[in-house]
């Protein structure tokens, strides 16, 4: 058997680099936790609101700022749940199917962790002024067992990534202001899973792949102003993403030995999905506001992770699109003290019979709680506490190993994500300067 057509097979897992989910993002392996304030309201209002918080979804938000404008926060995310095998079954060559074996029951595969975020502001004059925003849209760590019933679609898997957006806004007039910023985007990820010999008496192999890259995107909106209400409109752009890496494959014995080695400068390219935003403030009262905001995520355009040589695949995902629906009160209780609350209702961009346990995603309500204490009048604080429950879901997808060989190997994946929650604690700060 050829070597380069068993690092076609083996080569299927590169997709994991981008594919398992965070069990407390907004979709699928999407992070929104970019603002302490926003959390609060459980990210409703963010296209409309104003300052450096909201940078990240509308750099209009801080066209005509008086004054200097810097936030930053960190958010402590632990999920919690199983995947379950359900009956998941493996088809060796010349061989009847048999169950895959292993651990049947995967608990909290996703590692705890703290993802940090901080954007800062300053006006050229009374109606333009420059920002920044530093975040981790898509971050996480999964670690399964090796005995795990899913250890030949996932083992170790980590993925950083670090966007930079620079930005300007302008108010145009009293009432319109607009903006625009770059999206620098960098992405480190590494993963490992189990690769099936031919005869199940034999010990399993192993494939590790690493990658690295950085990549462009853009960032645009206009938000309305009147006395009590403010309607904001943004657009983040799909950013096509290029990761260059290894692949080693090693533990494999037989016919399948010959496929040991190590790969250099493999390339997948995908991509992550667009955001279009419309976000809404409205001062109800002197104390309280009321938020709203609708996104709609382009997931179609993951559509498939595209290897170049000496792969020269592609791997269907098939996500589609998806959407987010966000409900939330500001409520001002004091000049001091401000209070939050807010729902979230996301749907997930993964499809039945298209889902495995590399993105065991899932449709999710958000439920969010926060509050500020302006310590000065430069300086503010932010606290906020999100649960969010995952629906149970079937992760069922049929993939093969050594596919369109003389070896290939169908894993038919019959499991389940069930009891998925998280509960996400953020703290922040807000300085005027």
């Amino acid at each position: 058997m050829s070597p380069y057509k068993v690092s076609l097979a083996t080569g299927g897992a590169l997709f994991a680099l981008i594919g398992f989910s965070q069990a407390a993002n907004a979709q699928a392996f999407y992070l929104q936790e970019q603002s302490a304030r926003a959390a609060g309201r459980a990210f409703s209002g963010e296209a409309a609101d104003t300052g450096s918080a909201s940078i990240w979804w509308n750099p209009a938000s801080i066209g005509g700022i008086e004054n200097g404008d810097g936030t930053i926060s960190a958010s402590v995310i632990l999920p919690r749940g199983e995947v379950v095998d359900s009956g998941t079954l493996i088809v060796r060559p010349g061989q009847p199917a048999a169950p895959v074996g292993g651990n049947g029951i995967t608990r909290n595969p996703i590692n705890n962790g703290v993802l940090p975020s901080g954007a800062i502001a300053v006006p050229l004059n009374d109606r333009i002024a420059l920002g920044v925003s530093i975040t981790s849209p898509y971050s996480f760590t999964t670690d399964y067992p090796s005995d795990s019933w899913a250890r030949y679609s996932a083992d170790k898997t980590k993925l950083r990534t670090i966007d930079i957006q620079p930005s300007i806004g302008v108010a145009v007039t009293d009432w319109l202001r607009v903006g625009a910023g770059l999206n620098i985007e960098y992405t480190d990820a590494s993963l490992s899973n189990a690769l099936p010999n031919l005869a199940a008496t034999l010990p399993d192999g192993r494939q590790e792949l690493k990658g690295d890259g950085w990549d462009f995107g853009w960032t645009a909106g206009v938000q309305l102003h009147s006395s009590r209400f403010t309607l904001g409109l943004s657009y983040k752009s799909a950013i096509e993403h290029t990761l260059k890496g290894d692949l080693t494959v090693s533990g494999l014995v037989g016919p399948l030995a010959t496929s040991n080695r190590a790969l250099s400068g493999i390339e997948a390219k995908f991509y992550t999905p667009s955001q279009a935003i419309a976000g809404a403030r409205f001062a109800a009262t002197d104390k309280l506001t009321l938020n709203a905001q609708v996104i709609r995520y382009g997931w179609d355009k993951f559509d498939a992770i595209r290897l170049g040589a000496p792969v020269n695949a592609a791997l269907p995902e098939n996500y589609r699109t998806s959407w987010s629906y966000a409900g939330g009160v500001d409520y001002a209780v004091s000049p001091k003290v401000t209070l939050r609350a807010g729902v979230q209702r996301a749907t997930t961009p993964t499809q039945d019979t298209e889902r495995d346990a590399r993105v065991p995603d899932s449709d999710r309500w958000n439920f969010g709680l926060g509050g500020s204490y302006a310590a000065s009048k430069k300086l503010s604080f932010d606290l906020a506490a999100n649960y969010v429950s995952f629906a149970d879901a079937p992760i069922d997808r049929v993939t093969a190993a050594y596919a369109g060989t003389a070896a290939q190997t169908p894993i038919l994946t019959d499991g389940e994500l069930r009891n998925a929650s998280a509960v996400v604690l953020t703290a922040g700060a807000r300085l005027k300067f």
